[in-house]
């Protein structure tokens, strides 16, 4: 095969836990009598509160095929590439296995926000039933501070997984160790600019789920960061690197993926075309970020990326797109984060098709691919 598929999976292959019914169907075409891919695919999430053999073992039990983790991109995977932070004290924020994951990504000092939470007791409070006793607030707080500095490793970078369960919590401490440069105990100090580095993974502002209208995501969450941030600073809170659909260097990564499984099958064809399945195109960033991670990557490049939009999803064929991109900044249907260009040639799909079943006959057909 001379093309791979890029799989979304929420909205694509299930909506929240439940399977949509063409996804079973449409991986039988896609495998030969022993269960081997036939062409190579990766299964591009934005979910990132588990291991990639979880989410592997998930997929393998819903769709009826063996499927590895590494064919599973999560939208942390490509912090792989950041290797200049994986012996430094990080401080991540999430929900499930945080310190696994990290530490699957490559981290030696992942510390959570609530291990941040015990070590600065003070600093948590919207909660009125957590917070510390009235005698600890009086005599304790200097001595805890004093201690906790000493003990307590300092994070020099943050890295968003995706939306915590106590927002007030993972907001207020996040806060509070970027305006104090990793010392939360520490008076807020505004000249600290830049402030130490943020990673973040998944801008979703939405994500469907079983209930009819789509959810909160964690691109909701950044949402409330980036605008506390700027209304106490006055300043923009700065990503290092911002990752997960639909950013470019989430697509760079999955076609490494992709590259991988037809080197490890002996394909000896290029890949040429990319086909992503329920997803837009990669977006391109306003702000220049670090680029170094570029050379984790091979240097091949498959000449195509086509979208191939389905209507289990989000995704609505009947959504009216802006013609003019400057008017679109204040009554824009662009969802995106922030940081990314609002350009309507790349929210409009290459292909819209009912579902993911008809995206494989599609692509076969248009590849002139019979298995």
């Amino acid at each position: 095969p001379s093309f791979g598929f890029l799989f979304d999976i929420d909205g694509v292959l299930v909506r929240g836990k439940t399977p949509i019914p063409a996804a079973k169907t449409a991986f039988q075409k896609l495998v030969n009598s022993q269960g081997q891919f036939l062409v190579p695919v990766v299964f591009v999430t934005n979910a990132g509160d588990c291991l990639r053999q979880k989410k592997a073992d998930q997929l393998s039990h819903l769709l009826g095929v063996p499927i590895s983790q590494d064919q599973v991109m999560m939208s942390h995977s490509p912090l792989r590439m950041f290797k200049r932070y994986h012996d430094k004290c990080v401080l991540v924020s999430g929900q499930g296995p945080l310190l696994d994951i990290a530490q699957d990504l490559g981290f030696c000092q992942p510390i959570t926000i609530e291990t941040l939470r015990e070590k600065h007791p003070l600093l948590d409070v919207v909660d009125h039933d957590r917070r510390p006793s009235v005698l600890h607030q009086r005599f304790g707080a200097l001595l805890t501070n004093s201690i906790t500095l000493s003990v307590t490793p300092v994070p020099i970078a943050v890295v968003l997984f995706g939306e915590p369960v106590r927002w007030e919590t993972n907001l207020q401490l996040i806060i509070d160790v970027l305006l104090t440069s990793g010392y939360p105990g520490n008076p807020y100090c505004h000249e600290n600019d830049p402030h130490i580095p943020v990673l973040a993974c998944n801008m979703d502002l939405m994500w469907v789920a079983e209930a009819q209208s789509p959810r909160f995501g964690h691109g909701t969450f950044m949402v409330c960061l980036e605008n506390i941030y700027k209304k106490i600073t006055g300043k923009d809170l700065k990503y290092e690197a911002l990752m997960g659909k639909p950013s470019k260097l989430t697509y760079q990564y999955a076609e490494y993926l992709i590259r991988a499984q037809a080197a490890e099958r002996q394909w000896k064809q290029p890949i040429q075309t990319l086909y992503a399945v329920g997803g837009s195109a990669a977006l391109s960033q306003d702000d220049e970020i670090d680029n170094s991670w570029e050379n984790e990557l091979a240097s091949a490049a498959a000449a195509h990326c086509r979208s191939v939009l389905v209507c289990t999803g989000v995704y609505n064929p009947h959504t009216e797109v802006p013609l003019d991109t400057r008017e679109s900044i204040t009554e824009t249907v662009f969802h995106g984060h922030r940081d990314f260009r609002f350009e309507p040639g790349l929210v409009e799909p290459d292909h819209i098709v009912p579902d993911v079943d008809a995206a494989v006959d599609l692509v076969f057909q248009l590849e002139n691919f019979a298995p």
